[in-house]
């Protein structure tokens, strides 16, 4: 089996403008730089403005940079688009961006979607992966999870939220449907989201939505038939697999296309490095969002459009 990219020229032509340092600001962000200023008293601290922070921290994620060199590189950034606009100080950031408010920036349609639902870890601190390998985890190792919905057909990322590792899958799948604007047509997610309370949260839709979760194998039914209430999806899901086999199950039910929700991590992780910078878990948890911020910009910009060839 293999693939062929029916949009070269475009991909290849997206792929090195991801590269490019070329920076612009329009108005409303020039504009909108600076909010004003709260006293009218002489040496007022000046005050940011929302785009200012999260401007300073994707510029930090997406080069990898500290705090005081992303400092260093907006303002000179500025200079030479010769743009008089002051850098706010790495602490300032720090102190602002755990209060910020972050959307995720997504093309518009009007079609169902195909949402697939997953979670992925991204260190905080700890050993690296050789000691690991060779020495095993310490307790000091630690993680944050960041649970992701992603559109089938344009891999974009619909929803995120950032948890605890010790905050269950199935506990933030509620959420992760509540940040989906779009009508979703089907949700894909791996056996770790076989709870009711991911059905309920399903049901709750106010058009049905298609289920492709598979059952764990030791599974039974939750709602028998002789039950006056509709078919629950779970059970339907279940009957299925005791007919025709879990295989042919979940390529009836296109189950194979959750993978992109692994590809979307591998993206995320590849780019980003799969490592927080900021100490306090609200900051983490704004730094894990303008990252996904920034992945969508990168799929708008470049996406290959794949079709399989019979070889």
């Amino acid at each position: 089996m293999s693939y062929r990219i029916r949009n070269w020229s475009e991909y290849n032509a997206g792929l090195k403008q991801r590269g490019s340092v070329t920076f612009w600001l329009d108005e409303a962000a020039i504009e909108g730089w600076q909010e004003p200023a709260k006293s009218s008293r002489r040496g007022a601290l000046r005050t940011y403005s929302d785009i200012a922070i999260a401007t300073f921290e994707t510029l930090k994620s997406i080069y990898g940079l500290a705090g005081r060199q992303t400092e260093g590189f907006v303002g000179s950034l500025l200079e030479l688009m010769d743009v008089d606009l002051p850098v706010p100080e790495h602490s300032t950031v720090s102190r602002r961006k755990r209060h910020l408010s972050v959307t995720l920036p997504v093309v518009p349609s009007s079609r169902s979607v195909h949402l697939v639902v997953d979670s992925t870890g991204v260190k905080v601190y700890g050993e690296r992966e050789w000691k690991t390998r060779q020495h095993g985890v310490s307790k000091r190792r630690t993680w944050r999870k960041l649970h992701l919905s992603v559109d089938e057909a344009t891999g974009e990322i619909l929803g995120a939220v950032v948890t605890t590792n010790g905050v269950h899958d199935s506990a933030v799948f509620a959420d992760l449907l509540e940040a989906t604007d779009a009508d979703i047509e089907q949700v894909s997610a791996d056996g770790a989201y076989d709870k009711r309370r991911c059905y309920d949260a399903i049901q709750a839709r106010e058009k049905p939505v298609k289920v492709a979760i598979p059952p764990q194998k030791n599974a039974k039914i939750w709602q028998h038939g002789n039950s006056k209430a509709p078919p629950h999806p779970r059970d339907e899901n279940l009957r299925a697999i005791r007919r025709q086999g879990r295989k042919s199950w979940k390529r009836q039910a296109h189950y194979h296309r959750r993978s992109l929700a692994e590809t979307t991590m591998f993206r995320f992780k590849t780019m980003f490095g799969g490592q927080v910078r900021s100490r306090t878990f609200d900051n983490q948890a704004t730094e894990l969002l303008l990252q996904c911020a920034a992945l969508n910009r990168m799929i708008q910009i470049a996406k290959p459009d794949t079709v399989w060839v019979d070889d």
